[in-house]
């Protein structure tokens, strides 16, 4: 019989990559963890972390036993809800969602879900999808409006085909310019033509994917600035620190003095969509994926093509 708290236990090391800081997140000591996952390992007769001075990394029947732990602890999560509901008739629903997409698409689609389930008690929390992806795994999110750039969902460690992931659009990312620049009029531009310029960044994810395109493009870019918020990048851009790479859907509200450049196809693209837990059958969430998918659907194209009408190729003032 495997020890469910020994699972939580791994989780945790998986997550955290350290037996420090897997007992500082559960409150426990790092020997107590180190004898938790020892344990389990006894148990299955064979490594669950491979230990070194770096830290711990999972060993192939470590990844099997963490979708194991997600699975177990999404459960007993969904157990947990349906206990409540019995008790108070009233269906508790957990939405996670990164800030611009939620922004765009969650407004509207709220009150259709809540039309279809008066009685569904709603919590939203906001994250991004490396932090969001996994709570729908395990059972902590019951849906996540997420995106990803090229390669897969970032959804942490455990089989990432536990989750079902519905599209609902493409967000192109655009050339952010001071109106003044001399390519601020460009109708569209070629990442290889922004090669000497400086950049202001809205989240670390961007900087890696514009190195990324920039490699191609033969060049190296230098980053004078990266924030955590597309606004901020964009007032600095205004300020004249630099130009910036921004998802369309963040392009608002406009900035005076910002003009605005689509990238040559193709171009760095953010694909959004919603992260639901694989199986599982939750009528309130599934309402909530369709309405999202209809919100989605009457985005304007003209906004995912260029961003708010007014700012492609001049000036936003």
């Amino acid at each position: 019989m495997i020890d469910v708290q020994r699972l939580r236990v791994l989780r945790a090391v998986a997550e955290h990559g350290s037996f420090n800081q897997a007992a500082a997140a559960l409150h426990l000591t790092p020997s107590a963890v180190s004898q938790q996952v020892a344990a389990l390992e006894r148990g299955l007769g064979t490594q669950v972390v491979a230990r070194s001075t770096r830290g711990v990394t999972l060993t192939p029947a470590g990844r099997i036993m963490v979708g194991a732990a997600e699975s177990v602890a999404a459960e007993l999560e969904h157990a947990q809800q349906r206990i409540a509901t019995l008790s108070t008739g009233r269906t508790q629903l957990t939405v996670a969602a990164f800030t611009s997409g939620g922004r765009l698409l969650l407004p509207a689609a709220l009150p259709r879900l809540m039309a279809a389930h008066p009685r569904t008690v709603l919590h939203i929390r906001e994250g991004e999808p490396e932090e969001i992806l996994p709570l729908v795994r395990q059972g902590a999110v019951d849906l996540a409006l997420a995106y990803h750039f090229d390669g897969p969902l970032p959804a942490g460690p455990g089989p990432r085909s536990s989750l079902t992931w519905t599209p609902l659009l493409e967000d192109p990312l655009h050339v952010v310019l001071p109106q003044g620049h001399r390519l601020a009029r460009q109708d569209a531009l070629d990442l290889a033509d922004l090669a000497a310029e400086p950049w202001v960044l809205g989240c670390l994810k961007t900087e890696a994917y514009l190195r990324r395109y920039a490699e191609r493009a033969g060049f190296d870019p230098e980053i004078r600035g990266t924030t955590t918020d597309y606004f901020f990048a964009r007032s600095l851009v205004a300020a004249g620190l630099g130009i910036s790479l921004i998802p369309s859907i963040a392009l608002a509200p406009e900035i005076p003095g910002l003009s605005t450049v689509p990238i040559v196809p193709p171009g760095p693209v953010r694909h959004i969509g919603v992260a639901t837990l694989a199986g599982r059958d939750q009528p309130h969430a599934t309402t909530l994926v369709h309405a999202l998918r209809e919100q989605a659907d009457a985005t304007p194209a003209e906004l995912l093509r260029h961003g708010p009408v007014g700012v492609r190729g001049r000036s936003t003032s």
